[in-house]
């Protein structure tokens, strides 16, 4: 069917329509073109020509005009705007005009490297230029990378590999960093939190040893959007940098839907399953041959979501691979395999995490549906950018579950298409990030007294490192004295270095590797005993070997997946903010401790809990920067020990699902961690902790959004329109009691009064 069709069809479907609370029209744009300029070479020209490009959008003439200045440039414009033009034709340009010219593209992922370097590759092709282009990285062979290091005009690759493998052996790479004039940085609104504070030190590191050979070169940064492009690009490169952010791209007309699913338990508050709705909402869809992509929050629940949907969907559809799912986790292989479906027409639908929302061509979808709020306004914009086409309209339906933050997006339509998407907030001088760094600098070439690192000298950090015997001082001069290189040691992500690898045993003669996990996820997903998913197949895992990082599993047909708990413990190791310990609000210095204890067998369909089991794995520390609030004993002294225990879980529950919303951070960024009497304050206390080694700066900006917060979750627990407490704000009854919600009321209403600030 047409897509026009099918979206009327939908909006009219009364099953559908009752439970719409929000639709949205973003009318179609037509393009705002600008010629070729003069000076662009007749050979690059000609080779748009031939891809279809007669003119230029304006943010591609404007950022090509700025990268030609020799400015620093930020391209923030929508999914599909043509973005990598803005910095191929400028370095296409450049090297059309002096062979010696060097560039170094940075993507996050080496899928994004690959798919990138094909459409490059074409382009040059056609513009018949001697420019050549080479991916970097981990599977890149011995004898190729020699002819890279030394012949290579375009060189792409990732963080990590510039982190690890270019820039400790920078000798080797002489002739890119004498000539190197720009380095392009895709998906910069990727860079936040603890990658985008390490991605601006690795940046340090490049801008030295650029200077050490001689050059300075310009950076261009692409990005979907995000609150603060300019800030950002700045944080990371420390220096100017000019924003192009009028989108002159056409697009066809968006159709944004929110569907609420109806409400199954009036009492408790809770609805039918996200899941299950948003089966149904993608079966309408592909029934009727709109290619459509399905996003869900997490792997389980992308695996989940893929079975139920074959389960759901015509045999044509189910068994022929036209339905695919997609994720982190899958080899490389099967991921290509994918996208070219995608691309060709013969994969007609896809379930994936956020991991499709990076700019891999996929070619056009028509419509998406989002299991779930994603946790950021960014991301789901980026995530309906998937669906739609210049010439013909798109649909995007997000689904909300009985979780608050989707009852509040839900509820406030106008939060999502009126506020701004969040910022990306890195903090670059993270002390834990920038020793790691030092270190690294310092392997690399030798500092000398009065050098700076950022914006500051590192004495403090090299006469630690030289009382650990890793540096030397002699003379005016700091000298690296391991023997090894300390990149190889320090990883850029919140994941751990080592992978878990996940190997199929079902032929013990010949074992399969189908996946692989960071070791951090790897204790809640494929833990003894776990069903796995892979592509909507389930393994039992035999076995987790945690010392060597290798699961076993074989391949099984249950009717249940698994769900593990973590348990959590804090302790305060510093106090940053002034004030006896048991006052109303601090922040500091925590250790976590993590560790998963059991596991849950959750019946598919029904989900309902059908058994349970014990995990046996060592606990996981981090060091980390918390806020936390102490209830007063004014608020708190007339409740029971179960009352208050509840109203201490639901002020939690508000709190973890209100400060992403205030701080404009994704949740997954943010800890949440409840204690009804805790040792270090006597009181009841909240800690609010930032998910990444060290801090990112979210702690402070909660302790300065304090009021704020607690006005915000009164708001949320007086709109809700349950009666004793329910998913949408202090949590389930048979989690927090019948009186939770009364209690948790009392107790904000009490605090705010104090404040004299309470907004009935």
């Amino acid at each position: 069917m047409d897509i026009e069709a099918v979206i009327q069809e939908f909006r009219q479907d009364p099953q559908i329509a009752r439970n719409i609370v929000e639709w949205r029209t973003i009318p179609a744009r037509d393009a705002v073109y600008e010629p070729f300029p003069e000076e662009l070479d007749p050979r690059v020209a000609e080779a748009l020509r031939k891809r279809g490009i007669t003119q230029f959008y304006s943010h591609q003439a404007e950022s090509i005009r700025q990268v030609t200045r020799g400015q620093h440039t930020a391209v923030v414009t929508g999914t599909a705007s043509g973005k990598t033009v803005c910095y191929n034709v400028p370095v296409m340009n450049a090297l059309a005009g002096d062979d010696s010219t060097r560039a170094l593209y940075l993507f996050p992922t080496k899928a994004l490297a690959q798919d990138q370097y094909a459409s490059l590759h074409s382009l040059i092709e056609a513009a018949g230029i001697d420019i050549k282009t080479h991916t970097y990285d981990g599977d890149t062979p011995a004898n190729i990378r020699r002819v890279i290091r030394h012949a290579g005009h375009i060189v792409m690759t990732n963080p990590d590999m510039l982190h690890s493998g270019i820039l400790p052996h920078h000798t080797r790479w002489h002739n890119l960093f004498e000539n190197l004039q720009f380095v392009v940085i895709d998906e910069m609104h990727g860079y936040r939190g603890v990658f985008g504070s390490h991605m601006a030190n690795v940046l340090r590191r490049l801008k030295r040893v650029c200077r050490h050979y001689g050059s300075d070169p310009v950076f261009i940064f692409a990005s979907a959007t995000i609150a603060n492009p300019g800030e950002l690009a700045e944080s990371l490169i420390e220096d100017t940098v000019s924003v192009v952010d009028q989108d002159g791209a056409p697009h066809g007309r968006r159709e944004i839907v929110f569907y609420n699913p109806p409400v199954v338990n009036q009492q408790l508050g809770i609805r039918r399953s996200v899941l299950l709705e948003s089966r149904r909402i993608a079966s309408f869809l592909l029934e009727r041959g709109v290619h459509t992509i399905v996003f869900a929050r997490a792997r389980t629940t992308a695996e989940v979501m893929l079975t139920y949907l074959r389960e759901s969907l015509p045999t044509d559809l189910a068994g022929n691979n036209a339905v695919r799912g997609y994720r982190g986790g899958y080899l490389p292989g099967q991921r290509r395999e994918i996208e070219r479906g995608l691309r060709d027409g013969t994969v007609r639908g896809v379930v994936s995490t956020n991991a499709l929302e990076l700019g891999v061509d996929i070619g056009s979808l028509d419509a998406c549906v989002m299991v779930g709020y994603p946790g950021t306004i960014a991301s789901s914009l980026q995530q309906a950018g998937r669906a739609g086409r210049r010439d013909t309209p798109s649909l995007s339906v997000m689904v909300g579950s009985s979780a608050p933050m989707d009852q509040f997006i839900m509820s406030n339509p106008d939060y999502f298409f009126e506020r701004k998407p969040e910022h990306g907030l890195i903090n670059p001088d993270n002390l834990l990030v920038l020793l790691d760094h030092v270190k690294c600098a310092a392997f690399e070439l030798p500092f000398r007294d009065g050098d700076t690192f950022g914006r500051e000298q590192p004495t403090e950090l090299l006469e630690y490192l030289a009382d650990h015997q890793v540096v030397l001082h002699s003379g005016d001069t700091w000298f690296w004295t391991e023997q090894t290189y300390p990149a190889e040691e320090i990883s850029l992500r919140t994941a751990a270095r080592d992978n878990v690898v996940i190997i199929n045993q079902a032929d013990r003669a010949k074992p399969v590797v189908v996946g692989e996990i960071d070791t951090f996820a790897a204790p809640m997903l494929v833990h003894t005993e776990a069903i796995y998913i892979h592509e909507g197949q389930q393994y039992h895992v035999d076995r987790l070997d945690w010392d060597e990082k290798k699961a076993y599993i074989h391949p099984v047909n249950v009717d249940y997946y698994t769900d593990a708990s973590l348990s959590v413990r804090v302790q305060v190791m510093d106090q940053f903010s002034d004030g006896p310990a048991h006052a109303e609000r601090h922040h500091g210095e925590v250790l976590i401790g993590a560790i998963v204890t059991m596991f849950k067998k959750i019946k598919l369909h029904t989900h309902e809990n059908v058994g349970w089991g014990k995990v046996h794995l060592p606990e996981q520390q981090m060091h980390t920067t918390s806020y936390w609030m102490s209830l007063p004993q004014s608020s708190t002294g007339s409740l029971r020990e179960p009352e208050l225990e509840g109203a201490v879980i639901g002020l939690s529950n508000l709190l973890r699902n209100v400060t992403p919303i205030y701080l404009m951070c994704d949740p997954r960024d943010i800890g949440v961690y409840p204690q009804v009497r805790s040792p270090h304050t006597g009181r009841s206390t909240i800690f609010l902790y930032d998910l990444v080694p060290g801090g990112v700066g979210f702690s402070e900006k909660l302790f300065d959004l304090h009021v704020d917060l607690l006005q915000a979750c009164r708001d949320l627990v007086g709109s809700c329109s349950c009666e004793s407490g329910c998913p949408s704000c202090v949590g389930p009854v048979d989690e927090v009691g019948e009186r939770a919600r009364e209690n948790t009321r009392g107790v904000l209403d009490s605090i705010l009064a104090g404040h004299q600030i309470l907004h009935l």
